[in-house]
């Protein structure tokens, strides 16, 4: 029997190519027909020729497929729709969005710092006639730009913001390309920014809303994969220093927080994209190297549903003294 009908009679997962060189590399078969031993036996001589989401046993190795997928996807801008139903984040106790639009729609213009790819600008149910958005990262820009420029939202490039965690400040500052008092709203999530900056270019009376990521943020996904973090020190806790330096440059702290965000992993895919796209929350992280652990997840996941994994996230929203 040729190898091409017998791989017409062999379960979907088994044909293409890497499936055909393994009958070239057998040959003939023997007594005149292919027998279930002899392909297995093909398999685990060339198993090099199978994908590696399939199985020796011809069925797809569904762990395997669910990391090939986070491999090919890309990562595009800051767009995290790809995670939805997979990986999904719990509400927090408050609403930084509905927040924001409420403030926009008595507002003549808005400025956003950093904001990534647009998307979540772009997503606002309400933007005030004249909305700005700024961007850091050359790539960004050019996404964003895209995305917004249609919406009537101009991009602006700037260089980054030195990162501000309550320590004194390194480095010299970056100013916005804006005059003094150019906008009445400033939104800022999961941007740096520098609050003299912010307070410069807001009007007396203007309002400055922002949700950061808190100190700790990555420890439970580091723990997942075996690396440990001390527990913060409450006084790294943005809230515990933020609110003193916006009121240090002007604004007046009108409510703070700093609360869990728990997310819900359901599949060891979306886990790998995630950690793909954020290299930073767990260093080192690839899949082929933390393949295995992936594995026992995925187990985890199969047997007792999905896990759940807390960050951490904080908001102010301050107004500017008249």
């Amino acid at each position: 029997m040729e190898a091409s009908r017998v791989a017409d009679d062999l379960p979907s997962a088994f044909r293409g190519t890497s499936f055909q060189r393994i009958f070239q590399k057998v040959g003939e078969p023997v007594g005149g027909g292919w027998q279930w031993a002899d392909v297995a036996r093909a398999a685990q001589t060339h198993a090099r020729d199978l994908p590696r989401s399939m199985s020796v046993s011809g069925e797809p190795d569904r762990v395997d497929a669910l990391l090939e997928e986070a491999e090919r996807q890309p990562f595009v801008g800051w767009d995290f729709s790809w995670l939805r139903g997979r990986l999904d984040s719990q509400p927090l106790p408050w609403d930084y969005t509905a927040s924001v639009v409420e403030h926009a729609r008595s507002s003549p213009d808005l400025l956003d710092l950093g904001t990534g790819g647009g998307e979540w600008l772009a997503g606002l149910s309400y933007r005030p006639p004249r909305t700005v958005a700024t961007e850091a990262w050359g790539p960004n820009v050019a996404i964003a730009s895209a995305r917004l420029r249609p919406l009537g939202v101009d991009v602006v490039q700037v260089a980054p913001a030195r990162d501000n965690s309550g320590k004194p400040l390194e480095g010299i500052a970056s100013p916005l390309p804006f005059p003094d008092g150019a906008f009445h709203l400033v939104v800022d999530r999961h941007e740096s920014f520098d609050v003299d900056e912010v307070a410069r270019i807001l009007v007396p009376g203007g309002w400055f809303i922002t949700q950061q990521v808190d100190a700790g943020n990555d420890r439970e996904y580091r723990a997942l994969f075996g690396i440990e973090s001390p527990e913060p020190d409450p006084k790294t806790r943005g809230a515990s220093w933020l609110p003193a330096q916006l009121e240090r440059v002007g604004l007046r702290v009108v409510e703070h927080a700093s609360a869990p965000l728990v997310q819900v992993v359901r599949d060891v895919g979306a886990l790998a994209w995630g950690l793909k796209a954020i290299p930073w929350m767990v260093p080192g992280f690839s899949i082929d190297k933390h393949r295995a652990r992936l594995r026992e997840i995925q187990a985890q996941i199969d047997r007792a549903g999905p896990i759940t994994v807390r960050q951490r996230r904080f908001w102010v929203r301050a107004q500017k003294r008249s």
